[in-house]
């Protein structure tokens, strides 16, 4: 998703809708990720075809494209959140960015891609309500989409997240005002924090076992072709 080149206004349109309750959290395990995946960010991404990356991008990004927006992220400033599976494979992410112009006007950016085999079991929806918990413990006021109008199932998560949208021809934009920050948002984020951590350490215990049983399995095998050989 392109930094828009003027910052939105909040209109009548972008009325102060609370957002709803982000309950499903933790039902994913969700990471919050930082520069040394970077690598990982750029292989998801590369990995999406043309017609997903004319979504995601708003343009048919090349490989080389890819690679300098993911050069590009700043870690320190914007907040990126992925999804792993069992292998610790990158399968879902999203960006929660702070262009500067956006920032001073309370506005923050949600870009969002899921591998393609990876659909259907509400992920976006998931990345989506994580950031906007974020945003809302970090002061951010309206959280900002936009989009290609043939995106119909990023505008689909955001209008059910109660955002308002504007569509004007081929691009739409969705507002999604925020609430004051609470004990219950900043105690589900810390939950989350714990949820996505654990999550994923356990599958890195899990990944190692299966690289020992794998080298274990390789080993019997080596000594049973040796014994073979020799008739033992």
């Amino acid at each position: 998703m392109e930094t828009p080149t003027q910052t939105p206004t909040a209109g009548p349109s972008a009325s102060r809708r609370p957002v709803r309750s982000p309950r499903h959290v933790a039902l994913v395990p969700i990471r919050e990720i930082g520069a040394r995946y970077r690598e990982q960010i750029a292989r998801h991404l590369i990995a999406l075809d043309e017609h997903d990356r004319y979504l995601r991008f708003g343009y048919a990004a090349n490989d080389r494209q890819i690679r300098q927006y993911v050069d590009r992220l700043d870690f320190s400033r914007d907040q990126v959140f992925g999804i792993f599976n069992r292998k610790l494979e990158l399968i879902a992410m999203a960006h929660l960015a702070y262009p500067v112009d956006m920032t001073q006007a309370g506005f923050a950016e949600f870009g969002v891609s899921v591998s393609r085999h990876a659909r259907g079991r509400g992920y976006g929806a998931r990345l989506f309500e994580r950031a906007a918990m974020h945003a809302v413990n970090d002061g951010v006021k309206t959280l900002y989409i936009h989009a290609l109008s043939e995106n119909t199932a990023m505008l689909r998560i955001a209008r059910n997240a109660g955002a308002v949208i504007e569509r004007s021809g081929s691009e739409s934009e969705a507002h999604l005002s925020l609430p004051e920050a609470s004990f219950s948002t900043r105690v589900g984020e810390l939950l989350a924090d714990q949820v996505g951590h654990v999550d994923y350490w356990l599958k890195t215990e899990a990944s190692a076992v299966r690289e020992l049983l794998a080298t274990a399995q390789e080993v019997r095998e080596a000594v049973r072709e040796g014994r073979r050989r020799t008739g033992n």
